[in-house]
């Protein structure tokens, strides 16, 4: 299911964005300014995030560039601002899309479908990649091994995510920290380490001899087919 963070410090506004998009089976999470978004992004991990710019305590073209430092989460400007500098200067800064205020319930919803669909990868089989030992499900966000479901922690499934997008490329210990963790994390690297040994341990046919999951000392971690 997919999960929206709405930021907005508009009561009505949030009120007719959860309704509108848990009546249509999104999961929903919402924030009245800047450091609650980025709490929230960093312990929630939404798959889109729809952000008003005049946010209370921060602009919001700031907390565009903060996610961006760590997270690729689609990002849907709603704004009252009408100014194309202030457009171009929100989407320069990371945002994906941009609506302006007032704005039509079915026109956001379908820009929102838009922007989720393209933070997905483009080959519609790599949704789906399958190793000998296992399945990953990247859509339904779920892993199948030996013909059943795998339970993993919401943690273990975003390191799991993390590293599956990259393709096969090396991802960096700090990369895959702020990613997984939030912004704020980026030297506790023994994080990473009990995280993936708990994959293995769920994942590998011999979590002691990784075939998929695999280490690279001293750099970080990648994800082999």
């Amino acid at each position: 299911m997919t999960r929206v963070l709405v930021v907005d410090d508009d009561p009505a506004i949030v009120r007719a964005l959860v309704i509108n998009l848990r009546a249509r089976q999104y999961e929903v999470d919402s924030a009245d300014d800047g450091a609650g978004a980025l709490r929230a992004a960093a312990a929630r991990h939404p798959d889109v995030v729809v952000l008003d710019l005049g946010l209370p305590d921060t602009d919001g073209v700031d907390v565009i560039r903060r996610l961006r430092e760590w997270s690729r989460v689609p990002i849907l400007v709603l704004s009252a601002r009408h100014a194309s500098g202030e457009k171009v200067q929100a989407l320069d800064a990371g945002a994906d899309d941009y609506v302006t205020k007032p704005f039509g319930m079915d026109e956001l919803l379908a820009r929102l479908r838009a922007a989720v669909r393209r933070a997905e990868p483009a080959d519609g089989g790599d949704v789906v990649v399958e190793t000998e030992a296992f399945t990953v499900d990247l859509a339904a966000k779920k892993v199948h091994r030996d013909g059943r479901d795998v339970r993993l922690t919401p943690t273990e499934w975003h390191l799991l995510e993390a590293l599956v997008r990259a393709g096969g490329r090396l991802v960096g210990q700090r990369q895959l920290l702020r990613e997984v963790w939030g912004p704020s994390y980026g030297t506790e690297t023994n994080y990473l380490r009990v995280y993936m040994a708990q994959l293995r341990r769920k994942l590998e046919a011999d979590p002691s001899r990784p075939r998929h999951l695999i280490t690279e000392p001293g750099m970080g971690y990648r994800f082999e087919k």
